[in-house]
């Protein structure tokens, strides 16, 4: 099938190699020439306009696929709705919010033309050698594109999740989990750093991962890590977040759904960010004032 893929980041990229080594007929597009050149060496066709890139060759059906931010999507919607007419698909491949999801379907839909929310996990490993894929949209579009899915993902790896954003919806809940399951093993490992015990936390990670109960794909990026640096030492704690999490806990309250776990592992992120951790000085100050607790002051 030829794909139209608008964004060849590290996601975008590696998906494009994926289609292609399976085959299908991919077409990139990006304003980085850096990335162009790089999908050429390996036979990929790419563009510097959208124009060249959604011109049509004869009545073909147009199935354009976003990995772009999810804060452009909507601009860059708009920007290649002049070269769509009816039946073309849009796939946004990205993290975007499922409410702004539902959103793009219905107003693409007014237009005859069908958007489809795809959750896309692995990574860019996954996206390269076989991803996981959380499809959402009309069950007909689902049907048309099956095989595309097939070949780009793991065995097993891609399913139909149901109507108009409810790719985007479980993609979110997916990233809350892995929040909460991250923070989990952040947490064991710092206990670990604070007992009396000289633990060599490559090879625990790697016992962990063959055979225990909390064996995955996290423990064995963690044995990775400490692979490289045995401590960390080289590392900020610092936690960055792309939105879902935040989505998750809002949805949440929306539901009436406790989400305890989760919830204390994004603003544990939060936390993480803040440099001048006014919130310990306050403490810090309560405590000296109500119990004469030493307090330690900025050198």
């Amino acid at each position: 099938m030829k794909i139209h893929l608008i964004g060849l980041g590290k996601m975008g990229s590696n998906l494009a190699r994926n289609l292609h080594s399976h085959k299908h007929d991919v077409r990139g597009f990006d304003l980085d020439s850096n990335q162009r050149l790089s999908l050429e060496k390996d036979g990929i066709k790419t563009y510097d306009n959208l124009k060249d890139l959604l011109t049509r060759t004869n009545k073909e059906r147009l199935v354009v696929w976003l990995m772009v931010p999810n804060h452009i999507v909507d601009n860059v919607i708009s920007d290649i709705s002049p070269y769509l007419r009816e039946k073309d698909i849009i796939i946004d491949g990205g993290n975007s919010n499922f409410n702004k999801s539902v959103e793009r379907y219905h107003r693409l839909n007014e237009l005859e033309i069908e958007f489809v929310d795809v959750g896309t996990s692995g990574g860019t490993y996954g996206a390269r050698f076989g991803a996981c894929l959380m499809v959402g949209g009309s069950k007909d579009t689902f049907d048309y594109l099956k095989d595309v899915y097939k070949d780009i993902s793991l065995d097993k790896g891609y399913g139909y999740m149901g109507g108009p954003g409810a790719g985007h919806f479980t993609k979110m809940v997916h990233n809350g989990i892995e929040y909460g399951m991250m923070q989990a093993i952040g947490e064991g490992f710092e206990l670990i750093e604070k007992s009396p015990f000289k633990v060599d936390y490559k090879m625990l990670s790697e016992v962990w991962n063959n055979g225990s109960i909390i064996a995955s794909n996290l423990i064995d990026f963690a044995a990775k890590a400490f692979n490289k640096d045995a401590k960390l030492e080289r590392l900020l704690g610092r936690i960055d977040d792309s939105g879902e999490g935040k989505w998750m806990v809002e949805t949440a309250l929306d539901y009436e759904v406790a989400l305890p776990v989760i919830a204390g592992s994004l603003f544990t992120r939060y936390k993480s960010r803040d440099d001048d951790k006014f919130s310990e000085r306050v403490v810090a100050a309560l405590r000296r004032e109500f119990g004469g607790h030493a307090i330690y002051k900025k050198k």
